[in-house]
């Protein structure tokens, strides 16, 4: 069998796409010969070739996707037969399941955009906004994605089902319970950054279920395109997360997702995305499936319809499922119940159409079960038997949730009771498995646990948006004891900084207990250099504590005069790191209930910062500004200029600054253990806590 061939044509440590560190990692596995011509390799790869598998016994032109088909050939296609005798499982080949994977904003989104047009899902005459997939709302503002959406093209006669997944860590949850639905996924990675925090974890789930992996390196027209290093950095992080050898043989795909072109290599892409296609089909297995089983399928996401209620979405693993067929449902082999399939879908393009029958390995949805939890599995109804349920790790950070008790509680919202937040909080856990909800130390209290502040900020910003008026207090870790020793947890920060702000910064991480472990250079002639950010940048890799990186992201803009990029992934739980002071200024606190004047504000601004401007309601005890010293001073911030009849001959002009506009997400940052954050359908407010003593000093 000859080897099959890669984007590149010669084998030596010149060649700018080999960088010597993978031949010093190849050398070491024990899976690798050398010769003095090419690499050989001693059994056959699953996945696909590798940057540095090449042939001298084929050429092909990289434009034309006709000699690709020819001439390229994944391991996966010979190695494997279409039939397991162990399993007595099968292969369908006319259906392939991938997700796409990628760190925060590396473009994956728009890759699938440019998929779904290519794919004809899409009229010619038909308006298509951009990011497609970022259906929602809170999506589209904050640029990310947070829900995985299913979709579907099809590619040379093959169904190809299509799931776009979250790449930040907060939403790991949505990522964890996909891959159950998938054999193989695109890891997306920026063709100037490369892999970033979030795609080590994305992939290490990855590689942990054993799925195929093609590696996209997209935006490969920007200017500042360093391919070479993209591709060496991956293959790394691939050996760094033991990655078996038939993973790391793994293709490598060259796209600009903007402009829908892709090819084997970076100089030469042809005029679509057909490279892209059919290295899917190559490299990503079809589903192993029992056709002839009993009936199996695990319900791996929830979705609800005003029409249709509950909607059970996940890939059928044995057996036929038809429309109006009586099931059970299985959360163990002990608990089951029955139900009836009353509504069944299939996805195709960019929507779900009605089906009769759905055959095992394809990706279906699911109605008429009222009461089905994610996790449960679909089973025939006399001998059918559950799957294996799924396993996501713990949440690693709480926030307590109240009614609001300020005095215009009632004012914006529609829910304010305690049972109205209740039962959304417990809807919450039918959909987001990574969260977790209990009663807190009062009635109208409720710990939500979730995996950082960012997963449940999402969970306020929705429910602010539904008409729910609550208060939020300070997040705080969640820690463990094991053999009477407490364990919290750490995470690993890479924080991108220019080299005059890096003393501040390095002080700042410092102080909240950060252990550097790796500093790059970024700039001048090495091979890390941007084009697109300026000479002297310092990568900075620390291992810090959760508790330290909470109001980290604003300290750290404020220290580098807002050029430094912070990312952060969960490492692990670790020894207790000792305390930790996360905010050295104190709180503006208004003194009385009032109307904000500017008469009051042209005062009180020497004292701090202010996030109000005049004519704003305020009442005792809300937090009006950041104070420049440490502890709290009570403001009055709506006094009023006494009229009298004493008239100067010239009146004084009142210049007041610029309010800071803080976010929802910068609140719960700033606040503090006596502190509380009030979110309402149109306001957010921060104020002290009522519970605590009051610290504040005098009166102005």
């Amino acid at each position: 069998m000859d080897m099959a061939i890669c984007s590149h044509t010669s084998l030596s440590t010149s060649n700018p796409y080999i960088s010597p560190r993978i031949v010093n990692y190849t050398a070491n596995r024990k899976s690798f010969s050398f010769s003095s011509s090419s690499f050989k390799f001693k059994k056959p790869f699953f996945g696909c070739t590798p940057p540095l598998c090449f042939s001298t016994k084929a050429s092909f032109s990289l434009g034309s996707r006709i000699p690709l088909q020819k001439s390229i050939k994944c391991s996966v296609s010979q190695a494997e037969t279409t039939t397991d005798k162990r399993a007595q499982l099968t292969r369908r080949n006319d259906v392939r399941n991938i997700a796409i994977v990628a760190h925060v904003d590396h473009g994956k989104t728009t890759l699938v955009d440019a998929m779904l047009k290519q794919a004809k899902v899409f009229r010619d005459n038909q308006f298509v906004q951009e990011r497609i997939m970022d259906s929602n709302d809170l999506e589209r503002e904050r640029g990310i994605t947070i829900l995985s959406k299913n979709t579907s093209i099809t590619f040379n006669d093959t169904k190809i089902n299509i799931i776009d997944t979250p790449g930040h860590s907060d939403f790991g949850g949505e990522v964890e319970r996909i891959l159950n639905m998938v054999e193989g996924v695109l890891l997306v990675v920026d063709s100037v950054e490369g892999p970033m925090p979030q795609t080590r974890f994305v992939l290490k789930k990855a590689l942990e279920f054993g799925h195929a992996v093609i590696v996209v390196v997209n935006k490969i027209d920007r200017p500042s395109a360093r391919p070479d290093y993209v591709v060496n950095s991956t293959f790394e992080l691939f050996i760094e997360l033991n990655a078996s050898d038939e993973q790391c043989d793994f293709q490598v795909i060259y796209a600009s997702g903007i402009k829908g072109k892709a090819g084997l290599s970076p100089e030469n892409l042809a005029d679509d995305l057909g490279p892209l296609f059919e290295s899917i089909l190559r490299c990503i297995p079809g589903p192993r499936i029992d056709r002839d089983g009993a009936l199996q399928m695990l319900a791996t996401n929830i979705e609800y319809d005003e029409h249709k209620g509950r909607i059970a979405i996940g890939r059928l693993h044995a057996g036929i499922l038809c429309r109006g067929m009586d099931v059970r449902i299985c959360t163990s082999e002990d608990e089951c119940r029955f139900g009836r399939v009353r509504e069944l879908f299939v996805y195709e393009k960019f929507s779900r159409v009605p089906a009769e029958i759905v055959e095992a390995g394809d990706i279906c949805a699911v109605c008429g079960i009222d009461d089905i939890q994610i996790g449960e599995t679909i089973a025939d109804k006399s001998s059918g038997k559950p799957l294996p349920s799924i396993q996501v790790e713990e949440p690693t950070v709480k926030m307590a949730f109240s009614i609001n008790t300020s005095p215009f509680v009632g004012r914006e919202g529609k829910y304010v009771t305690s049972r109205n937040i209740r039962d959304r909080l417990y809807r919450e856990l039918e959909r987001n498995l990574a969260m977790k909800v209990e009663d807190g130390e009062t009635a109208d209290t409720f710990i939500v646990s979730g995996r950082g502040t960012l997963h449940i900020t999402i969970l306020i910003e929705n429910m602010r948006r539904e008409g729910y008026e609550f208060m939020v207090g300070p997040p705080k870790v969640i820690n463990k004891k094991v053999n009477d020793k407490l364990l919290e947890p750490y995470e690993i920060s890479t924080v991108e900084v220019r080299e005059e702000y890096m003393g501040p910064v390095v002080e700042l991480l410092g102080k909240r207990r950060g252990q550097m472990f790796d500093m790059q250079g970024v700039g001048g002639k090495s091979e890390l250099h941007f084009l697109t950010r300026s000479e002297g940048t310092v990568l900075l890799k620390y291992k810090i504590p959760t508790r330290g990186l909470l109001g980290l992201r604003n300290a750290i803009l404020t220290a580098s005069r807002g050029t430094a990029i912070l990312h952060t992934i969960f490492d692990g739980y670790g020894s207790w790191a000792g305390d930790i002071t996360t905010r050295d200024q104190g709180s503006l606190v208004a003194f009385e209930d009032g109307t904000s004047t500017s008469y009051a504000l042209a005062s009180s601004q020497e004292r701090g910062h202010l996030f109000i401007g005049p004519g704003v309601d305020v009442y005792k005890g809300q937090v009006v500004g950041i104070h420049q010293r440490p502890g709290d001073l009570s403001l009055n911030v709506c006094k009023k200029k006494a009229a009298t009849n004493v008239r100067s001959n010239k009146e004084q002009t009142v210049v007041l600054d610029t309010p800071l506009d803080y976010s929802l997400d910068d609140c719960i940052e700033y606040i503090q253990e006596d502190e509380l954050v009030e979110v309402t359908p149109k306001s957010i407010r921060m104020c002290k806590n009522p519970k605590f003593a009051k610290k504040s000093g005098g009166r102005s």
